[in-house]
């Protein structure tokens, strides 16, 4: 189904036209030196662009971890980033979102809209993203929603909060509302009985 989907998306939808164009602009970035890692990350996308339902992009520090945390680096990052929003991520994503609607408007297009869709986020803010296989983005995804799991297992102190809304987790309201549903069948029930 993904090789159908990548097909759709470059053969009626010239799909490789916009990663070329994308990697055109990311290998002037990275021609710059100064905004070098803007450049990559647009590279990147490119290759995302290429291929979009067999690869999905994904955070750097996810597959890394947050190892760089030089504050220079930080400070020239949060103003490259800032700089390439106002004058480049914005009109490319306002070109993007006319790409999507013009899929969306052709019944076929639908899924290559969605997937353009999730990743607008790329475009306005490439810098530490990278392409990877679908595989390897979806056991990140389990690998952080276990993380996180087990992060709320050592903040609460017990398995029920994690699975069950705060409400359900306790006892005496989950023991009076299943009371009050209960009555409130029975009398229900009641009435429906009385109408016969």
């Amino acid at each position: 189904m993904r090789t159908l989907g990548n097909i759709i998306w470059n053969i009626p939808f010239l799909g490789f036209v916009t990663a070329a164009l994308v990697f055109l602009i990311g290998l002037l970035f990275v021609v710059t030196i100064i905004a070098a890692p803007i450049g990559l990350g647009l590279i990147q996308y490119s290759k995302f662009l290429l291929l979009p339902f067999s690869y999905d992009m994904v955070s750097k520090s996810e597959i890394d971890g947050d190892a760089n945390k030089n504050i220079l680096w930080q400070t020239y990052g949060f103003i490259l980033k800032t700089v390439y929003v106002i004058f480049l991520g914005i009109p490319m994503v306002i070109l993007s979102l006319v790409q999507i609607v013009c899929c969306f408007c052709s019944i076929i297009g639908i899924p290559v809209a969605i997937v353009m869709a999730k990743s607008l986020g790329t475009l306005l803010q490439p810098v530490g993203k990278v392409c990877v296989d679908h595989s390897v983005a979806q056991a990140l995804l389990v690998e952080q929603g276990r993380s996180q799991l087990l992060s709320g297992t050592e903040r609460n102190g017990s398995d029920l909060s994690i699975h069950m809304p705060w409400y359900l987790s306790n006892r005496r309201f989950f023991i009076l509302s299943t009371v009050q549903i209960a009555c409130s069948c029975l009398i229900s029930v009641n009435n429906h009985l009385r109408i016969l």
